[in-house]
């Protein structure tokens, strides 16, 4: 089980692209990230500046199959963050790759 942590910019980025069930989204993310990680496609490191935030708009927990919650525990552990803290960021490089392809909030996929 990942807690995922989302202030009002994560929330209204999946809002726009995925509509109100913010876990679809943030599934997808997570997923996402995972994928970089098996392929050797290092992701963006967090920023040091993301930690613990007072903005939390949505807190849930995500059910997400074991290879990949122990995934991102172990790449969590490497960067000496939460699992939470890798989850709010993974959403967030989520969106802003789907900003650089160019996907417009609101279409169908």
């Amino acid at each position: 089980m990942i807690t995922v942590e989302l202030g009002k910019l994560a929330c209204a980025g999946l809002e726009g692209h995925f509509g109100t069930d913010l876990t679809v989204g943030a599934r997808k993310a997570l997923l996402h990230y995972t994928y970089k990680l098996r392929t050797g496609r290092k992701p963006t490191a967090p920023p040091r500046f993301l930690r613990p935030t007072s903005d939390v708009e949505a807190k849930f927990d995500l059910e997400l199959d074991r290879v990949t919650e122990e995934q991102l525990a172990q790449e969590a552990r490497r960067l000496r963050i939460s699992t939470t803290e890798l989850a709010t960021h993974a959403v967030l490089v989520y969106l802003a790759e789907l900003d650089f392809l160019g996907v417009v909030p609101g279409r169908k996929r």
